[in-house]
């Protein structure tokens, strides 16, 4: 990888580098002022140097720039409450920059693991409200024509602003479906975070990855929140059937409802899952019953307490009554 940007530096003439917000496998992300906008601060998106690969062809090359072009095209189309804007994309000096708005806040990542330091848990409600804003997400980025796929949701790239509004960040691995067939086109090669990535993934562009891989996860997102550690990645579930500890077992105050909702998220088979957002959000809230396909791994049902059994039984337990008074009866 290139070396990164220094502070100072000026891109396109209009954007000033401050600082490195983050770097990883993908790229690197910076804070940086936009020089005709005076007080608008902004997140460039530092893409992978494809473009400088001496070992690409002119032909090669042209298609890579055109690719990444025509799909920052439609990133630059999005508007939603829960997603940053995109305003502009170039490529100069064989590397490709996505900008968009910069998110202040912290991720909740930093959140969690807070929580789990003092030992405790993030509240099932709080976790649900922020689910509740990232399907919001979710069903716009999904219902979009050809639908965009994040490919990288996971605790590190959701923000939680001053305000409380969740934004999920990084754009690093969209995915734009093609209405013609079934593949996808790649804004940035790769293949996710190992604990949140749906098995179907790991082979990278040549798996075939649909709206029910974000739908995954999310789940292993939500499991994280919830659990307070990352779910067990899924090529080690395959290796080893029923690894994944439940959620109520290391955190007992989550519902069963919510426990098992996110497992069917999780389910290693595609048609196992959720098919959109919407059939997700109505298994996580409680205006459907989940039915759990075979082969998934259900959540364990809760003991009932005798109170509900009492309340469950009460016109069998009067009945047994009355038969018992009226054998007394008879008997004496």
């Amino acid at each position: 990888m290139l070396p990164i940007l220094e502070a100072g530096t000026v891109l396109r003439r209009r954007y000033k580098i401050l600082e490195l917000v983050g770097q990883g496998g993908m790229g690197a992300v910076y804070k940086a002022t936009d020089l005709r906008l005076d007080g608008r601060i902004c997140a460039v998106k530092e893409v992978l140097p494809t473009l400088s690969d001496p070992a690409r062809s002119k032909q090669e090359m042209k298609q890579i720039s055109e690719q990444f072009r025509t799909e920052a095209s439609i990133l630059s189309r999005l508007d939603h409450p829960n997603l940053p804007k995109v305003s502009d994309y170039f490529t100069t000096g064989g590397r490709e920059y996505l900008v968009m708005d910069f998110v202040d806040g912290r991720d909740l990542q930093e959140i969690v693991r807070e929580v789990r330091q003092r030992g405790e848990f993030l509240p099932e409600e709080q976790v649900l409200g922020w689910a509740g804003q990232l399907l919001d997400a979710l069903e716009y980025l999904h219902d979009q024509q050809p639908p965009v796929l994040h490919r990288d949701i996971k605790p590190s790239n959701i923000k939680l602003t001053p305000h409380g509004v969740v934004k999920l960040v990084d754009f690093g691995l969209v995915k734009v479906l093609q209405s013609d067939d079934s593949r996808t086109v790649t804004v940035v090669q790769g293949r996710g975070t190992v604990a949140y990535t749906p098995l179907e993934q790991y082979g990278g562009d040549t798996g075939f990855t649909d709206v029910r891989s974000d739908i995954y996860s999310l789940g292993a997102t939500l499991y994280h929140l919830l659990a307070g550690v990352p779910p067990v990645d899924a090529k080690e579930r395959f290796l080893r059937p029923g690894c994944l500890p439940p959620i109520r077992q290391l955190n007992p105050a989550v519902s069963p409802r919510v426990e098992r909702a996110i497992f069917q998220a999780l389910a290693m088979h595609p048609n196992e899952r959720p098919p959109s957002a919407r059939a997700f959000r109505e298994l996580l809230f409680g205006t459907a019953l989940p039915v759990a396909p075979m082969g998934v791994q259900s959540a364990p049902e809760p003991e009932p307490s005798w109170r509900e059994l009492f309340r469950q039984n009460l016109h069998l337990i009067l009945t047994a009554l009355t038969l018992l008074i009226i054998a007394l009866i008879v008997s004496l």
